[in-house]
Parts: structure tokens; sequence; C-alpha cells
């Protein structure tokens, strides 16, 4: 599974970032993870907003920073 955190890199997409590493960590998930910066390869990907979280090339959260919880759901049906 690969999860990527899409934004400039500033307090929100930081805390994004965070929560995910602590819902998989939750989950015992061993997830890529990886943090884009640079909009011109994460717009293409659909993101609109940031931050956004991004499971397996899919947006699944977009303009907000994810709670552990709502990230723990995201990456479960993910995961199935």
């Amino acid at each position: 599974m690969k999860i990527q955190i899409a934004g400039p890199g500033c307090p929100k997409c930081q805390a994004t970032e965070k929560n995910v590493r602590e819902a998989c960590a939750e989950l015992g998930i061993d997830a890529e993870i990886e943090h884009l910066t640079d909009p011109r390869v994460f717009g293409p990907m659909g993101v609109m907003m940031t931050p956004a979280a991004l499971i397996d090339g899919k947006v699944v959260v977009s303009g907000r920073v994810p709670t552990v919880e709502t990230l723990k759901q995201e990456i479960a049906k993910h995961h199935a």
C-alpha cells in the first residue's frame, strides 16, 4: 500500500503526515508513505485542495487535516 500526502509542507500538511503515520502504526500496516510538495506532481493526480491524502493513487481526503480515526477507516477499506 502506498500513501501519499500532498501539500507544500505547511503545518497542516505536516499534521496530516503525522496522522497517517499514527493510523498505520495503530493498524499495524507497513505502508510506503511519501510527502509530495510539488503541485505539478499532485495536481494531475486530482488534488484540488491541500492538505490531501491519497491511498494507492486515489484521493481519500482533501482540504482538511484528517483525524487518525478517519484515516484508519480509509486505510482499512483499501487494505482489505
